[in-house]
């Protein structure tokens, strides 16, 4: 569903992503794990369109789409968690979730009931401004919102960053869930070495904006695979 070919991109002088590539594909969880600073999260902004490449390729589908901007990018199905959530904290629950249908045709503009019955929070705070939720809840509103475009990839960043273990869990089952529908191509970035390591189908380590290892989820399940990448996130 997405290939990412020698991606370049550069903030100024400073070089981000130095020809990243990777591959996600329908029915998976693509893990991308690294330290901070190491360019995971430019890669998101990357394929989701809010920051421009220097060089390379992205490909949804049989679709060049790098020269294409965020809102192009979403309504042909890509849709993203970002790295502290930027719900409206002034919109409620429910407006905040509409906020979905922006990319997405007319018959289409409701939340998918699947959206409750993974958060089933949010249901009860539909009515409550997205400002007043908890952290976890915050983040749970932000998947629901990018599930609301109904997506074809969907890219996480750090969903897990200062979230309650509970709600870790929560969101856990929901990418499980969501991964089994087999329509889906999930791009989960994180550095919480244990949450990704349980749902990657495959996963790529980043270092110094490029890729430096990958393999299948299974490899890292102990033994030295599970070592390996552990050093390569040890600070």
């Amino acid at each position: 569903m997405l290939t990412v070919s020698k991606v370049d991109l550069s903030y100024g002088a400073a070089q981000a992503l130095k020809s990243v590539s990777l591959e996600a594909k329908l029915g998976e969880v693509t893990c991308i794990l690294g330290r901070n600073g190491v360019g995971k999260t430019s890669l998101i902004r990357a394929i989701g369109g809010r920051k421009g490449i220097a060089g390379g390729k992205i490909i949804l589908g049989e679709r060049a789409i790098e020269g294409m901007r965020p809102e192009q990018r979403a309504r042909l199905g890509v849709a993203t968690v970002p790295q502290g959530r930027e719900i409206f904290p002034l919109l409620s629950v429910e407006e905040n979730l509409h906020t979905g249908y922006a990319p997405i045709a007319r018959k289409d503009r409701f939340v998918p009931p699947e959206v409750f019955e993974m958060f089933p929070v949010l249901k009860e705070m539909l009515g409550r401004r997205g400002g007043d939720l908890s952290g976890g809840q915050q983040q749970q509103l932000a998947i629901g919102r990018a599930l609301t475009t109904r997506p074809k990839v969907l890219l996480l960043d750090e969903p897990t960053e200062g979230i309650q273990p509970s709600i870790i869990k929560d969101i856990g089952r929901a990418i499980e869930a969501l991964r089994a529908r087999g329509d889906m191509a999930i791009v989960l970035v994180e550095q919480y070495f244990e949450f990704a390591r349980d749902l990657a189908d495959r996963f790529y380590v980043m270092d110094r904006g490029e890729i430096v290892a990958s393999g299948k989820g299974s490899e890292i399940q102990g033994g030295e695979g599970e070592a390996d990448v552990r050093r390569w996130l040890t600070v």
